[in-house]
């Protein structure tokens, strides 16, 4: 089996106010808003507003009434400390810095290198509306881990 991630899905405090600022993160990232949808069961007290791209699909979903006012740490077991997207070039890390900053992003490491994880890791880190941590990194995957 080739390790390849399909979906992800992060439960979210507040859907609207998630969405607006996913609406302008995403495609910064390669998605196409026209491949957006929402569903919902009301049974299940479960929406979720899905961006869909060739490579994977990336959901935020609604917490159950009870949760609703609960934060988590990320890191507590069974949370997602972060999310990192791969980008092409430092040149890229650089350009997503400066929108996602434009966004109002909360900016929580500024793009440099880090050379404690690989000599060549250049990354930037950030929250979303929700306190999500998220990272744009820059790295040759190949040098470290070959197929």
């Amino acid at each position: 089996m080739k390790p390849v991630i399909d979906h992800i899905h992060v439960t979210v405090a507040d859907l609207e106010r998630a969405e607006r600022f996913y609406d302008r993160l995403l495609p910064l990232l390669g998605f196409d808003l026209a491949n957006k949808e929402r569903n919902a069961v009301p049974e299940h007290e479960y929406a979720i507003v899905e961006y869909h791209h060739s490579s994977f699909s990336f959901g935020i979903v609604s917490p159950r009434s009870a949760y609703t006012n609960e934060t988590i740490s990320r890191r507590k077991p069974g949370a997602l400390h972060h999310l990192a997207f791969h980008a092409d070039s430092r040149a890229e890390v650089d350009r997503l810095y400066l929108q996602v900053k434009a966004l109002g992003a909360e900016i929580v490491h500024e793009p440099r290198l880090y050379p404690e994880y690989c000599k060549d890791y250049y990354a930037f880190f950030f929250k979303d509306s929700e306190g999500i941590e998220y990272e744009i990194v820059r790295f040759d995957r190949a040098d470290y881990f070959p197929l």
